[in-house]
């Protein structure tokens, strides 16, 4: 009884985790996917049954090297730009299913917000760099105009101090 209803807890769980579930044999061939890796990888779970795994997630050097080395590998965020995926793999042998599997967690939403908030940083350091930029070149000016001011007005001091030294000789 416990055991039947752990399997029907199982196949529950398999169809609505979120995160996309694969599971290749030795050939590297699917032999089991979840709606979660059909909506990520845009398949069918009868498409993608039976297939090589490389024609549905490229790279599949972590699932050798799971069945070699019998470890789990987590593999830092991955892109995968022609379907507009940002994902972190971890791959884990299953070995008395002599199988390995997978699972995918979408990161992309997560990393979309990064690469927006990245972009307004900059644009938003170019605007500063700008508006420095600009008031350096007006307080550059006005510097010049005073200088110019103090200039003009030093030579007028001098002309009349000059007269008044002469009116008074």
């Amino acid at each position: 009884m416990i055991a039947a209803m752990n399997t029907r807890l199982s196949d529950l769980l398999w169809e609505h985790d979120p995160n996309g579930l694969l599971v290749v044999d030795r050939a590297l061939e699917v032999h089991m996917v979840n709606p979660a890796f059909c909506g990520l990888f845009r398949t069918t779970r009868e498409e993608a049954l039976g297939r090589p795994a490389v024609e549905l997630i490229g790279d599949v050097g972590d699932f050798r090297g799971a069945f070699e080395n019998g470890g789990e590998i987590r593999r830092g965020e991955q892109t995968h730009p022609q379907l507009g995926l940002h994902l972190h793999r971890l791959v884990f042998p299953v070995p008395e299913e002599e199988k390995v599997a997978a699972i995918f967690v979408d990161l992309s939403r997560e990393w979309k917000q990064r690469q927006q908030l990245k972009a307004l940083r900059e644009e938003l350091a170019k605007d500063v760099r700008d508006v420095v930029d600009r008031q350096m070149a007006v307080a550059q000016e006005i510097a010049g105009l005073l200088g110019e001011a103090t200039a003009t007005t030093k030579v007028a001091l001098l002309r009349l101090l000059e007269s008044i030294e002469r009116e008074r000789e």
